[in-house]
């Protein structure tokens, strides 16, 4: 009786690819778990069985690392690399004749600003809708656990600013959604002929939230007040925020996971201070 391997490889192959989650490279969908199949022994004989061990990992979602106080404060609960893009700022004004038709329009420079733990605001961006990149980082960070984050957004008009609208406290101009959550809007977004086209690739076909795990969206209305008013759809500024853990690359000897820079180069002992980097 000859003794093969190929057996228990092509067990191992057949039931990863039986199992699709498995087969997918978790950087491209976050969303899909991943994990490892192995089989003891690796050489088996003819007519023999070996024993398959799995194992499942279950990615991360933002609320298991950020609490989102409402309307829109963000806490987090470790320490986290935080990045800010812009993806639309719509505000815009219009001009309309005697018969209230519209004649012209023009964008309007709206500004987004951000606070954290607390302290003052400060702009991260100011322009208009023509010259924002959705794919561009204007804010790239480290927050730590239990140090609040806030956005606000404003325009400027006529020589003056609108009114700051900010998620401390505006519950209905500024919001803070998660994948799958329902913009709270008295008509549904996908339902309104007026949806910017920004905001299209991050609402599914019932309107509901569509980005990544790891992210938060805030939308923004600055131009109106009342809620129930037909020109209330929070699309004057939206904001996408992404999270991802911090740890130390297996360098150092840093087990709360906060230094991740210069490897090779970190002191000895552990590291008791979460804002020193103890690797430089």
């Amino acid at each position: 009786m000859k003794n093969t391997s190929w057996a228990a490889t092509t067990a191992v192959l057949s039931l990863l690819c039986a199992f699709v989650p498995l087969c997918r490279a978790a950087d491209k969908d976050p969303l899909i778990p991943v994990g490892a199949l192995t089989a003891f022994p690796t050489v088996v004989q003819t007519g023999t069985k070996p024993t398959l061990t799995w194992g499942i990992t279950y990615p991360s979602t933002v609320q298991d690392v950020v609490q989102i106080v409402t309307p829109g404060t963000l806490v987090a609960k470790q320490t986290l690399d935080m990045e800010v893009r812009i993806i639309g700022a719509s505000v815009k004004a219009t001009t309309t004749n005697s018969k209230g038709q519209v004649t012209s329009q023009t964008w309007v420079p709206t500004e987004c600003q951000y606070s954290y733990n607390n302290g003052g605001y400060t702009r991260i961006f100011y322009n208009t809708q023509d010259k924002v990149q959705p794919n561009k980082v204007m804010l790239s960070t480290t927050i730590y656990a239990g140090q609040p984050v806030n956005f606000g957004g404003r325009y400027y008009w006529n020589g003056s600013w609108s009114s700051l609208y900010n998620s401390t406290n505006s519950s209905k101009n500024v919001v803070a959604l998660i994948n799958g959550s329902t913009p709270p809007t008295s008509t549904p977004l996908y339902q309104q002929p007026t949806i910017e086209s920004f905001l299209r690739p991050y609402l599914d076909n019932e309107g509901k939230v569509k980005i990544g795990p790891m992210d938060v969206i805030y939308l923004m209305e600055l131009t109106h007040s009342n809620n129930q008013d037909a020109g209330f759809d929070l699309q004057d500024l939206v904001i996408l925020v992404t999270f991802k853990s911090k740890n130390n690359n297996g360098h150092g000897n840093n087990v709360d996971g906060v230094d991740s820079s210069n490897p090779g180069n970190s002191k000895t002992g552990l590291d008791t201070d979460p804002t020193v980097d103890d690797e430089k």
